[in-house]
């Protein structure tokens, strides 16, 4: 058997931890406020302390657990403000990147791969309610993101998207599986394929201003789903995470 090189292992490990630590505080296996033992997730896992403590360390960069005075990690709990700002900073994220992409510049390849996206995407979104595709649209609709988060070329951008994104209820498909319930959620989704091409082709026209505008409203699309499940508060269990608002 090839041993992988210990650099190598020890990244998978942390990578493992930092994973393994996000389901538990998302699945609701720890609560807010509730303080995490190195030892019991080392043995949860099947990892040693070394790479749960980073994950920990790197877990409270990202604003999902803090650091309390006895020391050690608890996880956080969130207001309201706190999303609808996470969702608010995403849009200004992802308008950066879409105007830098923009004014930057972006090889027909690129494009041509995002093109053959968008036909995906239309002929789900086409689908009747009753037979739309959600986890289907979920994957198309990360693939997007995730292509326009290194559009630009600028490895900062991407990262900051990373870590804003990282918080269960900021990603761009936090709140899919929720708008099933939503009356008005096949005509939500018809918008947000629009925006989709619009900011394509935007970027793809070199206009830097509309691209960004652009992104910047689409990511409020979130805040509309987000007021409307916090309202009907039966859906909070379809937003993974979102049962750590306060209230």
């Amino acid at each position: 058997m090839t041993l992988k090189p210990v650099a190598e292992r020890g990244a998978s490990q942390s990578v493992k931890a930092i994973l393994g630590i996000r389901d538990l505080v998302f699945s609701g296996d720890v609560l807010p406020g509730e303080r995490l033992s190195e030892i019991t997730i080392s043995e949860q896992l099947g990892l040693s302390r070394t790479p749960v403590r980073a994950a920990l360390a790197r877990l409270e960069q990202e604003g999902i657990l803090e650091m309390i005075p006895s020391g050690g990690y608890a996880v956080r709990s969130f207001t309201e403000a706190d999303i609808g700002d996470a969702i608010e900073l995403r849009g200004v994220l992802e308008g950066t990147a879409a105007r830098l992409a923009a004014e930057r510049g972006v090889a027909p390849a690129r494009l041509s791969t995002l093109h053959g996206l968008m036909v995906e995407l239309d002929l789900i979104v086409s689908a009747p309610l009753d037979e739309f595709d959600f986890q289907a649209y979920i994957a198309r609709n990360q693939d997007f993101h995730e292509i326009l988060k290194g559009l630009c070329g600028s490895e900062m951008v991407r990262r900051e998207l990373d870590r804003v994104m990282s918080l269960p209820f900021a990603g761009p498909s936090a709140f899919i599986e929720a708008q099933a319930e939503i009356p008005q959620c096949h005509a939500a989704l018809v918008i947000a394929q629009s925006h989709h091409r619009a900011i394509l082709n935007a970027i793809e026209m070199r206009e830097g201003g509309r691209a960004e505008a652009l992104a910047r409203e689409h990511a409020r699309l979130a805040r509309h789903n987000l007021d409307y499940v916090i309202e009907n508060r039966k859906l909070m269990k379809k937003v993974p995470g979102l049962f750590l608002v306060k209230g």
